[in-house]
């Protein structure tokens, strides 16, 4: 029934946007060109102008290389075509006969597999878990924004949440890269006022009470792992490998985890004293 609602408003903002980027673009420049009258011992009026043919430049040059890329890239769309028809069938055969393909793989593996197994079933169940849990924090950070969005009237509101749902899916980057259509959107309808401060404050804010108290909150109890486990595997994980041990941090701990309770251990060995 939501989504009954949500995909039309979703589709409307996006035609209108497209519809209002020429003017956005005009009311830039005219920004732009308010700058020497304001600022004049910072910026020169020549400095703008050439600012803005550079400006329209870079767009027209990167038109022309998307233009030309998606051309060269013809046969890749082609591929990626083929990929969308045959992964369904093969997400189908993979549910239909999944005890079968088990059961085979399961023929080349060595007799005694409990830790394989053991660690497996763990496995299975955390990331199940975890994607549970992150589908709970797109749907709980797109919801805070809308309601922050619209109580601030902002437009786009439910664009402009749903792009900070989608951007908890890559920690970090994902909530830098949406800043810059909140924050242009923002300019566009405010300017450089009090309510776009207190959009970019509360966008801040949004983000902050994300990645510092939703995730390792949310992601403790889908993973069964403590907030400070969470936090250090970022840490940990992100250090190694960047961009993509953070994006992986929560299913390597996961995996570490599992591997480490399944491990066989020595009983614990009671030390009686003389005597007792």
């Amino acid at each position: 029934m939501c989504t009954l609602f949500i995909v039309p408003l979703l589709w409307q903002q996006v035609l209108t946007l497209f519809n209002e980027l020429p003017r956005m673009l005009v009311e830039w420049q005219s920004l732009l060109l308010l700058l020497p009258e304001r600022y004049p011992q910072l910026v020169t009026e020549e400095q703008v102008l050439r600012g803005i043919d550079f400006m329209r430049g870079e767009i027209g040059r990167y038109g022309q290389l998307v233009l030309t890329s998606s051309l060269s890239s013809l046969p890749l769309l082609i591929g990626l075509m083929i990929y969308l028809v045959l992964v369904p069938i093969l997400v189908f055969f993979f549910l239909k006969d999944r005890e079968q393909i088990s059961n085979w793989i399961k023929g080349y593996l060595p007799r005694e597999r409990g830790l394989i197994t053991q660690v497996s079933q763990e496995m299975n169940l955390q990331i199940a878990n975890y994607i549970r849990g992150k589908a709970i924090e797109i749907l709980i950070c797109a919801v805070v924004s809308y309601a922050v969005f619209a109580s601030l009237g902002l437009n786009y509101a439910a664009l402009m949440a749903m792009l900070v749902g989608v951007s908890v899916v890559v920690p970090y980057i994902g909530a830098t890269v949406v800043t810059i259509p909140i924050a242009l959107i923002g300019i566009f309808q405010w300017g450089l006022g009090d309510q776009f401060f207190y959009l970019m404050v509360a966008y801040a804010i949004i983000q902050t009470l994300d990645g510092n108290v939703l995730v390792p909150l949310l992601f403790s109890e889908a993973v069964n792992l403590h907030p400070v486990a969470i936090i250090c595997a970022v840490l940990l994980f992100g250090g190694l490998w960047g961009f993509w041990g953070v994006f992986f941090a929560i299913p390597l701990a996961t995996l570490f985890k599992a591997v480490l309770y399944a491990w066989p251990r020595e009983p614990a060995t009671v030390v009686v004293e003389p005597g007792e």
